[in-house]
């Protein structure tokens, strides 16, 4: 699987769309915003730019990609207010891989700029919005040109598919079953992947700037734990079932792994470290229920069922993937058979994702 090729979430505006089932993903970055608050206060204490460049690394598309853009310019806008100074020009970069949805992402953003005059009162001219594709563990803007830089819910794919996974067939991803080698291999492609990410951006970003990142993630020092892992085992589940009544081919699954890592607080701030290039200045952990509608209102009676409402956002993310190694003539029945497994599942035990967010300054 070349991953830069295949990983996207989604596209367009359908109701299996990624656009229209991330509200998880949104109240990740709502969760955040205290610390993107903090950053940006504290980058603007030691620096006050005539032109802000600020970038959002696995932007996706849909509402998400410019709510936490409108968030982040929205605290600019407020410190510039309190200190009487007038809004800099704000330049935009949103990233994702070639396969993600560009078009949709241009098609809003007039709506953004007027969500952005509605809130502010500032004038659409000052703000210039850039799509910039391609795999952020490698550079992707000049040296010291951005000043923040936001990342949620991006950072827990990895550039690749993990080598050395042998004794991992029938699972998709590190799993309770899993042997310790191929544990192994899913961290180091992490630590990889992580050390490269930061060598780049220390390379982009200007002395002082700062970084809000947020990772699906665990707080379990096992990295095979449920936190991590347990959705994706569900989706094995389906799948294996699937095998077992000819519907999927058998070495088809046994060569379908998931290029993700979920990583503890621990190993963030360990691969931080070691890079050297920045100070941690936060490092949290949060939770969110699976199911986006948990305690909210539901838009339809379909959202009244849990499992329904994970398995519509798991199919906006991993459908691409699950298309490019089987073909589409399985999806229909893999996520009617992962929505009755998950809504048992979720029937008895608690469901949650765990998020890590860490801030980072740039050292000088």
């Amino acid at each position: 699987m070349e991953v830069v090729q295949v990983l996207c979430m989604k596209g367009g505006n359908g109701d299996s769309s990624y656009a229209n089932n991330s509200l998880v993903q949104k109240k990740v970055i709502s969760l955040t915003k205290p610390i993107m608050e903090e950053a940006i206060t504290n980058l603007y204490d030691n620096n006050f730019p005539a032109s802000l460049r600020i970038a959002d690394l696995g932007c996706s598309s849909g509402p998400n990609t410019f709510f936490a853009v409108l968030e982040i310019v929205t605290t600019v806008g407020k410190l510039c207010k309190k200190m009487g100074r007038q809004l800099p020009e704000l330049q935009v970069f949103l990233n994702d891989l070639p396969g993600n949805d560009f078009n949709t992402i241009f098609k809003s953003v007039s709506k953004f700029q007027k969500d952005l005059q509605k809130r502010m009162g500032t004038s659409a001219e000052s703000c210039f919005v850039t799509g910039v594709p391609g795999s952020f563990y490698g550079r992707r803007f000049p040296s010291k040109s951005l000043h923040f830089v936001h990342s949620s819910y991006s950072l827990q794919w990895l550039s690749q598919v993990p080598r050395r996974l042998e004794g991992n067939e029938r699972n998709i991803y590190m799993a309770s079953s899993s042997p310790p080698s191929v544990l192994k291999a899913y961290f180091e492609q992490f630590q990889s992947d992580f050390s490269m990410f930061l060598r780049c951006r220390s390379e982009e970003l200007v002395e002082g700037g700062s970084m809000v990142l947020t990772f699906l993630g665990r707080r379990s020092d096992d990295p095979s734990s449920k936190e991590g892992c347990y959705i994706w085992e569900l989706l094995a589940v389906a799948l294996n079932d699937m095998v077992s009544e000819g519907l999927i081919d058998e070495e088809k699954m046994d060569s379908f792994n998931i290029p993700q890592y979920t990583p503890s607080p621990a190993e963030v701030k360990c691969e931080v470290e070691k890079e050297g290039s920045f100070t941690i200045n936060r490092l949290e952990v949060s939770k969110v229920n699976w199911n986006a509608y948990h305690g909210e209102f539901c838009p339809s009676d379909d959202h009244k069922d849990g499992g329904y409402n994970v398995a519509m956002s798991m199919r906006a993310v991993a459908e691409p993937l699950l298309v490019s190694h089987f073909g589409g003539g399985i999806i229909e029945e893999v996520f009617s058979r992962y929505q009755k497994i998950v809504a048992d599942s979720m029937s008895r035990e608690k469901t949650e994702c765990v998020n890590v967010t860490v801030s980072l300054t740039k050292r000088g």
